[in-house]
């Protein structure tokens, strides 16, 4: 195409051809005539080959301004290309600029890793910007308009209305829905009501729970700042973070969250802590270099040239062009996989479908059994149907759904006394589930702050320091030596250096700085030297940097006189003694030998195997001769009781591994401090990860007790994988990083004091004071809310059945009702009532801790609970319709009231015996203590009282058609419906000697 465009002046002797050899453009090339003022007098026309990349719009100009003729030497070719702009594009090295219109498409755009391996020119050349001046606000806007803005967006949400619908498609709940339409069909309003209330109980619960764990998502949010400090137009600006598009160049100073994903060009001593991203607990250094080409960019901590979204700025400044925002950055990564996972049914959930479902099936076998019955013995198919529905309907436990409820809500209260916070009332279940724990280390079995914990001086005294955290708690302690004035008066030297070597600051306990500084700051402290930096003027700084790998400044004592310089300086060992030419010994200084040398790093070595940080330290005159004075271990220390929490965990039959982003050498030296088990278990990092697929993670993913250098995804890999496994797994962590795991772990456990609100609101359980042992008594909670619940589901079933199987009986053998209809709706309130529910208050039995976990696989009524339940029931039953018979056998014609109250009352006492024997599965009641729970006790001496007052107040005798017994009657029936517990206690004791028996030959052949 031909353009006659404006003027432009340009030197006479510049060879103006575009060469093939760019970068950035393609080889094609088009024709552009091009007029050319070269002297405000003289105009030639030039014909130039210019690629496709730089054809104009009719009103568009190209203005090309070399050299002057005089100073400038033939150019061959322009050096690569930097776009200045949407609309320009600049010779590095040069003032040439081609004004274009808006050139940006998605295909030009960089992901993070990608721009992690270009040059910042490359970058800025793809994205079309000059970093002198940054984006115009047109082109930014028509950016933000083709990529959208720098925000993560929520999809968007069903209807409150349709979320509460949702709750009704529990099979439970299903279940009860059918057992009221049936009572309102039968007419049996009372039972109607009642059902219908205890489902919106329910189910209004399990709303509220739900609409209040939706938060996590949404609190993603507050961790991409409100604002940030960009260049437009050449000119620093301060507005919204959501305006950032790819292409805008954004300064970094202290304190600054980050707003987007930024190629860095500029870093002045430039830190930034992505602890909660990447898991390191030292910030990272930020460089400007390209990374290698064989640099594995998957592993964020490798990216020391890009500023992480949502990342913190610890020390220094920096500039950067942003390369991507929004749910195209890292933190969108972590945000979309957080969007993508669901939340797994817990444990309790499944086992309630499955006993919902179960129970379904059996009242319609009843259903079916009883009618066919009544039919075959000629009885009218019409009476049969309603008998044989309203045995079904009573059969249905419908106060189970509140009692788990409430169980699992007074599980929460009590959680929330031991330091706890549980957001989903299932939560609390699950716990007793879990036999795999994933555990970050960095802030979750670390404290996250580092701190000093030996110093070696140069002459070899050698001192252990206590206490942890930014402040002055601990001491230092001086291990055995000859000369104790001495090794102190070397190691308060020592502990000058790194005071005074220092830009950090510790202000009622919070660290100003960064964190290897901050322990220095503190041991100082600890030392008594609270204001050693303050002694000195600071002249000159030698910043740390990832090449030279030590700091060092030069100084000048305000005390002294003759205003000599000294230069204190800090870092690795193999760094600082080359510049070293001596070596503090007692009140002497020593010239430095190899052999000094290599005892000094066989120091160092040993030292940094256990996993602390090596930290040398030295001073002089000059930075070519200066005195090594010995080093400094540093570490992230444990958390309190993190070692006896593995143990005790481990002793229950619940695995811990570490997952961390730090380095292996790391990992392995907390680990083997803590008590993870490294040596007959392997170790996988996060490159070995992305090497395998499903199946060969699967295979060896349970036998890792150390994951290494994981990214987020990884993590989320490694839980998926553990889970298809058949583990149930728990997550526990406190970054960003943690976020998608803990969403899909079984159960996400948060640290409360240090945790981001990202972990917090996507974990399903928070530590408010952040101890990991708070864990242990959460799956203490959590076993046993479970056997209180199956101790209920064993008492409701066998009332249940005692109950259907009496009246089925009664109308099989075509006999009179034992019970009337008010006689039965006491005891389905008995059963429903306080008796059964206070059996999910029972106090949880410390001993359950000790078995292991819970298989999910095995269905809330076991063959075990199967059992017990036949057996009561079958008690209860027999002895009922003897009483009955007995009763009938008196001598008087047809029913009176005295046999069905003597019959109704013996069930009534059977009830309250055999809730008592269902207070345990295993133990007797007599070790439980008769008296440990107070709300059963209540419970129970309500009902018995009901039932006198039905027995013998005159009002209620009418109602339910009894009379007065004799004492003798109840005495009578106390002791024969005690059986019941007496057979369960018999039974009880024989299964505990036959498990006696077999733990002890299998310790004989285990020795054998």
């Amino acid at each position: 195409m031909k353009n006659h465009n404006k003027y432009a002046k340009l030197p006479q002797d510049l060879d103006l051809s575009f060469h093939n050899d760019l970068d950035l453009l393609p080889d094609t090339a088009a024709d552009i005539d091009l007029e050319i003022n070269a002297d405000d007098s003289d105009v030639a026309a030039l014909n130039l080959n210019v690629p496709p990349a730089l054809e104009l719009g009719e009103e568009e100009t190209v203005i090309l301004t070399g050299e002057s003729t005089a100073g400038a030497a033939r150019r061959q070719h322009f050096e690569p290309l930097e776009f200045l702009g949407k609309n320009k594009i600049c010779g590095l090295g040069s003032d040439s600029v081609v004004e274009t219109g808006h050139t940006l498409t998605p295909e030009m755009l960089l992901s993070t890793s990608e721009s992690s391996t270009h040059s910042a020119s490359e970058v800025a050349g793809r994205l079309q910007v000059d970093v002198r001046t940054g984006l115009k606000w047109t082109e930014a806007k028509y950016r933000a308009k083709i990529i959208g803005h720098n925000e993560l967006l929520l999809v968007e949400e069903d209807p409150t209305w349709k979320k509460y619908i949702e709750q009704f498609k529990n099979p439970l709940i299903l279940l009860l829905l059918g057992s009221a339409l049936v009572s309102v069909i039968m007419k049996q309003f009372d039972d109607a009501v009642s059902i219908t209330i205890a489902i919106l109980i329910v189910v209004t619960v399990a709303f509220i729970q739900e609409y209040r764990s939706e938060k996590s998502l949404e609190e993603l949010k507050k961790l991409v700042p409100p604002e940030c400090h960009c260049l437009r137009e050449g000119r620093l600006d301060t507005f919204l973070a959501r305006e950032l598009v790819p292409g805008d160049v954004v300064y970094l100073n202290v304190g600054d969250r980050v707003p987007a994903d930024i190629r860095l060009f500029e870093a002045v001593d430039l830190s930034i802590d992505e602890s909660s991203f990447t898991g390191e607990t030292e910030p990272a250094r930020k460089i400007t270099d390209v990374l290698l080409n064989n640099t594995n960019v998957k592993d964020h901590s490798n990216m020391k040239n890009i500023a992480f979204m949502g990342t913190l700025v610890r020390c220094g400044n920096g500039k950067g062009i942003v390369v991507s925002t929004g749910e195209r950055s890292e933190f969108g990564e972590v945000f979309k996989m957080m969007q993508a996972e669901e939340a797994p049914k817990t444990p309790l959930q499944k086992s309630m479908d499955i006993l919902g479902a179960q129970l379904s099936f059996y009242s319609f076998l009843i259903i079916g059994v009883i009618m066919l019955l009544g039919w075959l013995q000629g009885k009218p198919l019409s009476e049969m149907f309603n008998i044989s529905v309203s045995l079904a309907v009573a059969a249905i436990p419908e106060g189970l759904p509140i009692v788990v409820t409430v169980t699992l809500a007074l599980g929460v209260m009590r959680m929330a006394k031991r330091n706890a916070i549980v957001k989903k009332l299932p939560t609390v279940e699950t716990l007793g589930c879990v036999n795999v724990i994933c555990s970050d280390k960095t802030g979750t079995l670390t404290k996250n702050e580092m701190t000093a914990t030996i110093i070696i001086t140069s002459d070899g005294y050698m001192a252990d320091v206590t206490g942890a955290g930014y402040n002055d708690q601990g001491e230092i302690h001086i291990r055995h030596c000859n000369n104790v004035e001495m090794a102190k008066s070397n190691i308060t030297n020592l502990l000058e250096i790194g005071a005074v070597c220092n830009n950090a600051y510790i202000q009622k306990g919070t660290l100003l700085g960064q964190p290897t500084e901050g322990a220095l700051v503190a041991v100082a402290m600890k030392n008594g030297m609270y204001a050693t930096a303050e002694n000195y003027v600071r002249i000159q700084e030698y910043p740390f940097s990832s090449e030279q790998k030590m700091m060092a400044v030069k100084c000048i004592h305000k005390y002294n006189n003759n205003k000599e310089e000294i230069f204190f300086a800090k870092g690795a060992l193999e760094t600082l003694l080359p510049q070293c030419t001596k070596y503090q010994f007692g009140t002497q200084t020593v010239p430095l030998t190899k052999q000094n040398e290599s005892e000094f790093l066989a120091e160092a070595y040993e030292i940094g195997r256990k996993g602390l940080r090596v930290l040398a330290l030295a001073k002089g005159r000059s930075m070519q001769d200066l005195i090594y004075c010995g080093l400094v271990g540093i570490t992230d220390p444990p958390r309190p009781l993190v070692r006896e929490s593995i143990e005790m965990l481990m002793q229950s039959g619940v695995r811990v591994k570490m997952v961390t982003g730090d380095a292996q050498e790391t990992a392995l030296a907390i680990s083997n401090l803590i008590g993870i088990d490294t040596i007959h278990h392997q170790t996988l990092s996060g490159q070995e990860i992305d090497q395998m697929n499903e199946h060969q993670l699967d295979k060896v993913a349970n036998n890792v007790s150390v994951f290494y250098r994981v990214s987020p995804r990884h993590k989320l890999e490694i839980v998926k994988s553990l889970q298809r496994t058949g583990n149930i797994v728990g997550m526990t962590g406190d970054g960003v990083n943690d976020g998608v795991a803990l969403k899909k772990a079984d159960i996400g456990i948060a640290m409360g004091k240090n945790g981001t609100d990202v972990c917090k609101e996507a974990a399903d359980m928070i530590l408010v004071n952040d101890d990991f042992h708070t864990i242990i008594a959460a799956i203490e909670e959590g076993k046993g809310i479970f056997y209180n619940i199956r101790n209920f589901v064993r008492f409701q079933l066998s009332t249940s059945i005692a109950a259907l199987a009496l009246i089925a009986l009664a109308t099989l053998m075509d006999i009179a009702n034992p019970l009337n209809a008010m006689q039965i709706l006491w005891i389905n309130i008995i059963m429903d009532g306080p008796p059964a529910q206070s059996l999910g208050v029972e106090p949880v039995d410390h001993d359950v801790l000790k078995q292991k976990p819970r298989n999910v696989k095995q269905p809330m009524i076991t063959k075990s609970v199967v059992v017990n339940v036949l057996l009561s029931a079958s008690i209860i039953v027999l002895g009922t319709l003897w009483v009955f018979q007995r009763e009938m056998a008196d001598g008087t014609l047809g029913k009176t009231k005295r046999d069905t109250t003597m019959t109704f009352t013996c069930f009534v006492f059977f009830d309250m015996f055999n809730a008592l024997s269902c207070r345990s599965q295993t133990k007797s009641v007599f070790t439980i203590g008769l008296t440990t729970n107070r709300m059963f006790l209540l419970a129970v001496g309500f009902s018995i009282v009901g039932q006198m007052l039905v027995v013998y107040f005159p009002p209620l005798q009418m109602v339910f058609q009894t009379e007065a017994l004799t004492p003798y009657d109840i005495f009578f029936l106390v002791s024969l419906t005690s059986s019941v517990l007496v057979v369960s206690e018999i039974k009880k004791w024989f299964e505990r000697t036959m498990e006696r028996k077999m733990y002890s030959t299998r310790s004989e052949l285990d020795f054998v």
